[in-house]
């Protein structure tokens, strides 16, 4: 399927996805939304795929946020302003659609507001010597609050804390954004997507099944205490034990050859 806002691209059992607005800095529609979920639910049914890079077309931006001019456009005006009981654009992320194939994303320019759903959603985030990040809600008078909780998740409250309660007011520079933990690496700007490939192919060797339920067990014990976190993960062992991966990659070790894995069946 070809797609009007995203890249859509898959070799070497690693799924591209490219954010495709450079013209708009990235920004995200509804109708770009609903792109994204229509591919992360190929990247679910696609056995091939065993990891997936999200990165953004251009220089300048990798995400922006909301695209309020194109809500206009798209004659979903009221869904930025009214009040809803969800937001249909929770859409964006392989973790917004219960993906557990592993993501990494490779940031190269600006990340704004909105544009955080996908470091909040990211197993592995790399980042470019020329990114920034900042959020920009409080400042158009909004609620910084849906990236933010997802946020916290990952890093501690105060580098959350500042981020959106300055507004924009001070960016964060991609040194900053390692130092806290927001992005994992920082390399120069022509090496990042041959750095996010790297990464990712060294995911892909693994078995599928066992990479996507140790993506499950970690994200899952987030919404748990540690000993409920614990037994929900000691479950998701139990079941893999009886998996075929779980015995070909210790006999493939001791035969001295490639292991060869199973195919990851999507829950």
């Amino acid at each position: 399927m070809s797609y009007d806002t995203i890249i859509y691209e898959v070799a070497d059992n690693i799924a591209t996805i490219t954010l495709n607005r450079p013209e708009r800095l990235n920004a995200f529609t509804q109708h770009m939304s609903d792109e994204l979920k229509h591919a992360w639910g190929q990247v679910k049914a696609d056995a091939d795929v065993r990891c997936v890079i999200v990165t953004a077309a251009g220089e300048k931006a990798f995400c922006t946020g909301v695209d309020v001019t194109g809500y206009i456009e798209d004659g979903d005006f009221e869904m930025t302003f009214e009040p809803r009981a969800e937001p249909d654009f929770l859409t964006l992320t392989g973790l917004q659609n219960a993906c557990w194939k592993p993501v990494v994303t490779a940031i190269n320019g600006m990340v704004v507001g909105g544009g955080l759903h996908f470091i909040g959603g990211s197993d592995i985030t790399i980042c470019s010597e020329t990114a920034t990040i900042f959020d920009n809600h409080v400042a158009v008078g909004k609620v910084s609050g849906l990236e933010t909780v997802e946020l916290l998740r990952k890093v501690p409250f105060e580098a959350i804390a500042k981020l959106a309660l300055l507004g924009g007011s001070e960016r964060m520079s991609a040194a900053e954004a390692k130092a806290v933990g927001l992005v994992s690496e920082v390399v120069p700007p022509d090496q990042l997507m041959s750095r996010a490939r790297q990464l990712a192919g060294y995911i892909a060797q693994h078995s599928p099944t066992a990479v996507a339920r140790t993506k499950q067990a970690m994200w899952q014990s987030l919404d748990t205490g540690l000993e409920q976190g614990l037994k929900q993960a000691w479950e998701i062992i139990c079941e893999h034990n009886l998996h075929p991966d779980n015995e070909e990659g210790p006999l493939a070790k001791y035969e001295k050859r490639a292991p060869v894995w199973q195919t990851y069946d999507h829950p």
